[in-house]
């Protein structure tokens, strides 16, 4: 007769399931070893018995194994990723911000002349060479507008000296009828515009050191 057909279903005899539990295992064990062997697969296997005993094969390394399932997992489910690690990731990027944000402070109040006396001899002489640096920059970028505005203000006091001649001209055209005459009396001293001709032009100097 043929072997009647097992009810899964928890055994109620602790003497039957411990039994049982133990044939079973041993099974499970050899079919993941047999597993492995024939079809060059990495296998890991865990059983905890009721009583928390601990059984488990790896054909390589248990460790290797949970990681390499790990990250199999995480590649195959990102959004399902591991909670933990997310938090302790955002945590570390938390904690170096709050540190760069904290030197940027630390090194804008030595900018400013503060807190330096813990600072060396060699640190302060680093300091005042950046301070040096940054005020030079500041100088050049000083005397580069005002070389600009100076430009825009020769240029417009060119356009106003042109108006100006050429409102001359027309004044003493219409005075004195044409050129003869009009040249009569800028010899004879009735003109007042005599350095007309001579524009005004600004430049920058620079100050002392």
């Amino acid at each position: 007769m043929g072997r009647g057909k097992i009810v899964i279903r928890r055994i109620d005899n602790s003497t039957s399931r411990q039994v049982t539990f133990s044939k079973r295992r041993n099974g499970l064990l050899k079919k993941a070893k047999e597993l492995a062997i024939l079809c060059d697969a990495e296998v890991g296997v865990i059983v905890f018995s009721s009583t928390g005993k601990l059984y488990d094969f790896a054909n390589t390394s248990m460790k290797a194994v949970i990681d390499r399932f790990n990250q199999t997992k995480e590649d195959q489910h990102p959004h399902l990723g591991s909670s933990t690690s997310e938090v302790k990731f955002w945590q570390r990027e938390a904690a170096m911000l709050r540190q760069q944000l904290q030197n940027l402070q630390e090194n804008h109040r030595q900018m400013m002349g503060e807190e330096l006396s813990s600072l060396t001899v060699k640190e302060l002489q680093g300091l005042e060479s950046q301070i040096e640096i940054s005020l030079q920059g500041v100088r050049m970028k000083k005397d580069q507008l005002l070389m600009n505005e100076i430009q825009e203000l020769n240029r417009k006091g060119s356009l106003i000296h042109q108006e100006n001649v050429e409102l001359y001209k027309k004044a003493y055209e219409t005075r004195y009828g044409n050129t003869t005459n009009r040249n009569s009396a800028l010899q004879n001293g009735l003109g007042i515009g005599e350095d007309l001709q001579v524009p005004v032009n600004l430049r920058l100097n620079q100050p002392e050191q």
